[in-house]
């Protein structure tokens, strides 16, 4: 994007671009780029939070036991809540789902970062995780019967067929929305603070883009852990589906 007549150019999606890490030239699978090194970082920064933060098991807790305390305590119950009691025995994936979508989308927003959870690659893998655990879990739990998640009893016996087409196919379209939602959201909102903040070197706009980047990265840490909340919720509720499929 370029301003007329000012000589400012910028790209606000260059951002998500992979690079190497070390020197230039084209990425193969084994190449480290800027991807890799910002997901050891949110591997590092949960495993920082969880393990290191909560070592001293205080009665009374520091600020990073605090917060460990609070994540735990908000994805424990989200996953009894919906999932059931018999759900709490995968709360550690969830967990781990959790924090590592948060870390992702907090750490993109430090500057020079890398917002991992902008790509479909990191997402795609997250959500088919997702719907490949549900539905391993429905089948081993359930057997057959699973496929009465998609055999819904309640309606008219004429209709059924019908809506077990739906079913089947909202079924399988489940893991593109629930990466593409958070990619999605992601990239929107890095994108928009990039451009506020390329007209912050117009002099004339500057006071104006100034305000909107501030307000703008307000807002994104907002969604940063609303998108993860989303993402783990709709974890959840795939997983009542897998643990108990009948309508």
């Amino acid at each position: 994007m370029a301003t007329e007549g000012s000589g400012l150019e910028f790209h606000p999606m260059d951002q998500f671009v992979v690079k190497p890490l070390f020197g230039a030239g084209d990425v193969h699978w084994y190449t480290p780029t800027n991807v890799t090194l910002w997901l050891a970082l949110v591997v590092l920064a949960s495993v920082a939070l969880l393990v290191l933060g909560t070592r001293g098991r205080a009665i009374v807790p520091n600020r990073s036991q605090s917060i460990a305390e609070l994540a735990y305590g908000l994805v424990h119950k989200m996953v009894e809540d919906i999932a059931g009691k018999d759900g709490l025995k995968y709360f550690p994936y969830i967990m781990t789902l959790f924090m590592f979508i948060v870390f992702g989308n907090l750490l993109g927003l430090l500057p020079k970062s890398f917002t991992v959870t902008s790509h479909i690659a990191v997402t795609g893998v997250l959500a088919f995780s997702v719907f490949f655990t549900v539905t391993a879990i429905g089948f081993i739990k359930n057997g057959v019967h699973f496929l009465d998640l998609f055999w819904v009893r309640s309606a008219p016996l004429a209709i059924r067929p019908v809506l077990a087409v739906i079913e089947v196919i909202s079924y399988f379209v489940r893991p593109v929305s629930h990466s593409i939602r958070l990619a999605g959201n992601m990239i929107a909102g890095h994108a928009v603070i990039k451009v506020f903040a390329g007209f912050a070197a117009i002099a004339a706009v500057a006071p104006v883009s100034i305000i909107a980047v501030v307000g703008m990265f307000a807002f994104e840490l907002l969604v940063a852990f609303i998108q993860a909340y989303v993402f783990t919720i709709l974890t959840c509720v795939y997983l009542k589906d897998a643990l108990h499929p009948s309508h």
